[in-house]
């Protein structure tokens, strides 16, 4: 495709935005002159709030935040404070904040209809890989989407530029390449056996590292940086679905041995994923069977998790003589790549009536060479009303929603300026099917304001729950009309959409925002102050979060258990690291839990505080502030200019409780560190990998600690004792977590609340605002009957009037 088209395609790409103006009500100033000026005007202006220049135009962001946060503290009651003499009657702050509701719903009733919302990187990959039947990682080739407090998904911060717009053109290639058929006959797959015996490189760690048996195993006793677990027979030439059989046992152990799966490859930065997490039993050998999307170049690499050499016994007696528990490893197959459909669906979707066939050969014996690449050609016969027939068929699928022959008109054009230049037929065809994926109507949802038509509700509630356009079955939905006239249909799709394979994608996608999961990976722990910290327990705690939010959803359960649970999905490794007992293998699963224990529920799980502290500290105002805006659905206002954060104190001199003591002394930071503070006291109990405490670790002071932790000494200090103890806000005290979060489940309306906030966040692809207060009110009503359980809010969320209007 030419420069131009591209250009083209951007000119076109530019989202209409429009500014909304709203008048606004003047006789608010008496109440502001009798008790708000004496505090903020422009000789106090406390809390950095002087209301003698703020604007009144409530199309400006900026404007309209500042009065929707007056409006919420006089509602609250926090305005004009209590201790005042004066503060106004309850009749008087009730005209106020009607005086300033009606101004404020206008203003956000008028912007939330105009915003485009444009598919984000995921839900682009997910689109093109879906429609032509590829498993492409296109993602990685677009620029990263911006983020609307935690979405990616939010229409105001999905820009789109010139840069983007070719790497769409580059992304839409890379699947045609991928998609159409190059070859006369459905690729075959091969199977390959290979074992750490075959090469040379292998061979040289028998007798040292790993131990041979006589049937042929080959032992692992724990896992090392070096000689990794790679089996280098085992590998992948092309991209594409591979299965795997991998077999062995569990040696010299009465008990299973864990081991993880994944690939490995010798490029440069590449990813090196780790598929899963199985075990073998001692006795007979097993052999476990998966199957797993690798790219190019990838080996097999198997290694063993929980298993320790702490004495050292290896090295000082040799492998053969260590009687430690051990992996037994017998051989490892890969077979593919499979190809289940052939040719893709993509292939079919473009070239279905157009009868396209391959050019002969001069010498026929070519067809036998390795080396051959069949030529095709479209017939001389074919003409545009054909290739209109194909963008039709094509746009709709790109589209989502049924196309008449003036929504092609300008492809059709392209079509026949590109065939009438040097283009053949195919040729083309393709460069106006890229131009349909690089236009508007393929990036953007087109969602017109008011009732959105059923197409449009189809499309949003499968981007909401699969992340991907309609199957065939909702566009029949759509297509007789009934998500829109029959009351039961978004519910029934709803539920079906979740029993698909693609719901995982709303699970991940969903807990990645409003979780933070997303960031998981963006603070290393310390090694010396956490040594117990390892992949495994990373990719358990992972696994625990999501597999308790889906169960939260299947088995539609009260939503405060959010906080506060009698069970948790736990694994082994889980199990150990929270000091629960009688849970032994890899496979999370649900577990009772004790009474009085100190988990259960959102707060008390590993990959939460984790993403809420900087892997060497904890910070009571990074994870209080965490629970108020995820949990609570309350976001806290931004520090005042020039404030310093409180840094801890490394030498573990002070608890961080201490300096913030010092540090909310000041006025301007006092209130909002009452807010903030308490929740994150409450979780000060547990360590930055989500480890039970009751004094803070440190490499300064306190009682010295000495460890072997898989093969390695490692010493850290026990210093000061945690305090967990706080006061929330509204006066009521809690002694430490436990209590904290008894506070919290006994508010499920609370919780409900910015749970559906989240939910209607995620599901529009726009920030809940104020005219969406009522809507959202009445759906935690409506949910309290049923005692606010998960699937509950989930079905009453897509049954909204939100959800079904933009």
């Amino acid at each position: 495709m030419t420069r131009w088209t591209a250009s083209l395609l951007f000119i076109c790409a530019a989202a209409p935005r429009a500014a909304a103006e709203a008048p606004f009500a003047k006789d608010i100033e008496p109440f502001f002159e009798q008790h708000c000026y004496e505090c903020h005007d422009d000789v106090t202006a406390k809390g950095d709030l002087d209301l003698l220049v703020i604007g009144t135009d409530l199309s400006d962001l900026e404007t309209f935040a500042k009065w929707e946060r007056i409006y919420d503290r006089v509602a609250q009651g926090e305005m004009p404070p209590a201790k005042v003499k004066d503060r106004p009657s309850r009749d008087k702050l009730a005209s106020f904040q009607k005086q300033l509701n009606s101004p404020l719903t206008a203003a956000h009733e008028a912007k939330k209809g105009t915003v485009l919302r444009r598919l984000n990187r995921k839900e682009y990959e997910n689109t093109l890989n879906e429609i032509f039947g590829t498993n492409l990682r296109l993602a990685a080739m677009l620029p990263e989407d911006a983020r609307s407090h935690e979405f990616d998904n939010v229409g105001e911060a999905l820009s789109i530029s010139m840069v983007q717009m070719q790497r769409y053109l580059d992304a839409v290639s890379a699947v045609l390449d991928s998609a159409i058929q190059k070859n006369l006959e459905k690729p075959e797959s091969e199977v390959k056996r290979s074992d750490y015996r075959e090469t040379d490189k292998d061979r040289r760690f028998l007798g040292k590292k790993w131990l041979e048996l006589p049937d042929g195993a080959v032992v692992f006793f724990q896992r090392v940086s070096y000689p990794t677990g790679m089996l280098r027979g085992v590998n992948t030439r092309k991209a594409g679905k591979y299965r795997f059989r991998v077999t062995g046992y569990a040696f010299q152990s009465d008990e299973p041995v864990t081991f993880s799966v994944g690939g490995t490859t010798f490029a440069r930065a590449a990813e090196k994923p780790t598929w899963g997490y199985y075990e073998f039993l001692p006795g007979k050998p097993q052999t476990i069977e998966f199957e797993q999307w690798v790219e190019a170049n990838y080996m097999l690499q198997i290694e063993p998790m929980m298993i320790f050499d702490n004495r050292y016994e290896i090295k000082n007696k040799g492998v053969e003589n260590y009687k430690g528990p051990g992996l037994a490893i017998l051989h490892a197959e890969i077979e593919g790549p499979i190809v289940e459909e052939w040719p893709t669906r993509g292939h079919k979707l473009i070239f279905d009536g157009l009868d396209r066939f391959e050019v002969p050969p001069k010498n026929p014996n070519d067809r036998t060479k390795s080396w051959y690449k069949p030529k095709w050609e479209i017939p001389e016969d074919k003409t545009a009303e054909d290739a209109k027939d194909v963008l039709l068929r094509v746009a709709e699928m790109a589209f989502r929603r049924p196309v008449e022959e003036e929504d092609i008109a300008a492809y059709v054009d392209l079509f026949e300026s590109e065939l009438a230049g040097d283009s053949d037929f195919e040729t083309a065809l393709l460069t106006a099917v890229k131009a349909i994926f690089c236009s508007t109507d393929f990036l953007y949802l087109r969602e017109k304001p008011g009732v959105l038509d059923d197409h449009m509700l189809a499309s949003r509630l499968s981007y909401f729950i699969t992340r991907t356009a309609p199957d065939e079955e909702l566009r029949k939905v759509a297509a007789a009309g009934n998500l829109r006239n029959n009351p039961n249909a978004l519910p029934l799709e709803m539920k079906r959409l979740l029993r698909s394979e693609y719901s995982d994608r709303f699970i991940v996608d969903f807990t990645d925002a409003w979780l933070g999961l997303r960031d998981i990976d963006f603070t290393t722990p310390d090694r010396a102050l956490f040594p117990e910290f390892d992949p495994y327990l990373q990719h358990s705690m992972i696994d625990e979060t999501r597999t308790f939010f889906r169960a939260l959803i299947e088995e539609n359960l009260p939503v405060k258990n959010v906080v506060q649970s009698e069970f948790a999905f736990l694994n082994e490794r889980l199990a150990g690291h929270y000091g629960i007992a009688a849970v032994s293998g890899p496979e999370i699963r649900k577990v009772s839990l004790p009474p009085g224990t100190n988990r259960g529920g959102f707060l008390s799980q590993g990959s939460i505080l984790k993403v809420s502290a900087n892997g060497t500290n904890t910070s009571p105002v990074m994870r209080g502030a965490w629970v108020m805006e995820r949990i609570l659905g309350i976001t806290p206002p931004p520090p005042p200019p020039g404030i310093p954060g409180v840094e801890p104190d490394i030498r573990g001199a002070e608890t961080l409780r201490q300096l913030l003591d010092k540090h909310r002394d000041a006025e301007n930071c006092q209130a909002c560190h009452d807010m903030i503070d308490p929740p994150g006291f409450a979780l000060e109990n547990f360590n930055p990998i989500g480890g039970w405490r009751e004094h803070y670790r440190s490499m300064g002071d306190g009682e010295k600690v000495s460890l072997t932790i898989r093969g390695r000494k490692v010493q850290y200090k026990l210093g000061l004792d945690v305090d967990s103890s706080g006061q929330l806000q509204d006066g009521r005290k809690f002694s430490g977590f436990n209590e904290f979060r008894e506070h919290l489940a006994s508010n499920e309306e609370a919780l409900a609340r910015a749970l559906v906030k989240k939910l209607l966040t995620f599901a529009t692809g726009r920030e809940m605002g104020f005219s969406d207060r009522p809507e959202i009110e009445a759906i935690v009503q409506k949910s309290r009957q049923n005692g606010y359980r998960v699937r509950d809010l989930l079905e009453l969320v897509v049954t909204s009037r939100i959800f079904r209007q933009k």
